[in-house]
């Protein structure tokens, strides 16, 4: 009995080792889940970072509203001249309509007015064309007054046809413009907000620096590059953005004062006499595709996959740009973002 129950202990003994050593095991597991989770967790985006990206979604924005008016310009003017068109149409017809109406009273006089006539001078456009219709198959005697009447109706109908058009396309625009410039704001505020949180030690790399420091290139960099640049054209639009080095960026301004990216090369070629698109994802389709080993002062250099940054090339690998609203236009290295192509204006 006493060897039996001896037997039995070891066993009880050894599970009670075990269970402690599990313990102790497990604990040990446990402790390393939890520090390893915390060496995984990802750590928070630098505030720098976030003011980036803010700053991106706020050009791509800017970009879009660009197009935008661009659009909604156009179709303001082709509005405009649509309804001098019709104003002119509808003088036209008035006259021919006063002759109508002088044949009509001379008939009246003599003892009775035409039929055709009378349809003729109603205010209801479609007894109008019909009325015309019957008098020229009745053989009327005033063919020619009639058939130059109905084409002048058409003509102004389907002038308001084609204002109607525009008038569409320009509320179309408009509310375009409405949500793009709710975006640029909300987005522009966020980076405010975000760039607050900064020290001053961070802020440089999002800023720039000073208008001062964006003056740093000197005439002898500004001197070679017009001197490299492919004609005279991109040489004066070079030399209009080294004029325009510290200006402040405004989102939707093409200058004189102020610019955004695609505002600034804008400028600049509309300086030396040419036409550039108002965006950046249609300024890259404005002249001849480069490679970035093919640059040369005065070319268009394009960022990001979406195409929403650009700015001039001036030669050593350096561009004059408009950043962002926290800096001036300034000089910078072609390097500073993805490349996404170049364009030479020619």
């Amino acid at each position: 009995m006493a060897a039996h129950r001896r037997s039995r202990q070891r066993p009880v003994g050894g599970t009670t080792a075990r269970a402690a050593v599990t313990v102790v095991l497990a604990g040990t597991a446990t402790a390393a889940g939890f520090d390893g989770a915390a060496h995984a967790a990802p750590r928070p985006a630098p505030a720098g970072a976030d003011v980036d990206r803010l700053y991106r979604e706020a050009e791509v924005a800017t970009e879009k509203y660009n197009g935008a008016k661009e659009e909604a310009d156009s179709a303001r003017e082709r509005l405009r001249d649509l309804q001098d068109e019709t104003a002119r149409a509808q003088a036209r017809l008035n006259k021919a309509r006063e002759a109508l109406g002088a044949v009509a009273a001379a008939q009246y006089r003599a003892g009775g007015l035409d039929p055709a006539l009378r349809l003729m001078l109603s205010d209801d456009p479609d007894a109008y064309l019909d009325g015309a219709a019957l008098a020229e198959r009745a053989g009327s005697r005033h063919h020619a007054e009639l058939g130059r009447v109905r084409a002048q109706l058409r003509e102004i109908e389907k002038l308001r046809g084609a204002a109607r058009v525009e008038v569409k396309t320009l509320t179309t625009r408009r509310a375009e413009l409405g949500r793009h410039k709710r975006t640029i704001t909300e987005k522009l505020s966020a980076a405010r907000q975000a760039l607050s949180r900064m020290s001053p030690e961070e802020r440089p790399g999002i800023t720039g620096g000073t208008g001062r420091a964006a003056r740093s290139a000197g005439g002898t960099a500004r001197d070679t590059a017009l001197s490299q640049a492919p004609n005279a054209r991109a040489a004066q639009a070079v030399a209009y953005a080294h004029q325009k080095l510290g200006s402040p960026y405004v989102w939707g301004a093409t200058g004189p004062d102020a610019f955004d990216c695609s505002g600034l090369v804008l400028a600049a070629y509309r300086s030396a006499g040419v036409s550039l698109p108002r965006t950046t994802y249609a300024q890259i389709d404005a002249g001849r595709r480069v490679s970035r080993s093919e640059l040369l002062p005065g070319d268009l250099v394009f960022f990001y996959s979406g195409i929403s940054h650009v700015g001039l090339y001036i030669g050593n690998g350096q561009m004059i740009h408009a950043p962002n609203p926290s800096a001036p236009v300034r000089v910078a290295p072609v390097d500073q973002m993805p490349f996404a192509g170049a364009t030479r204006v020619v």
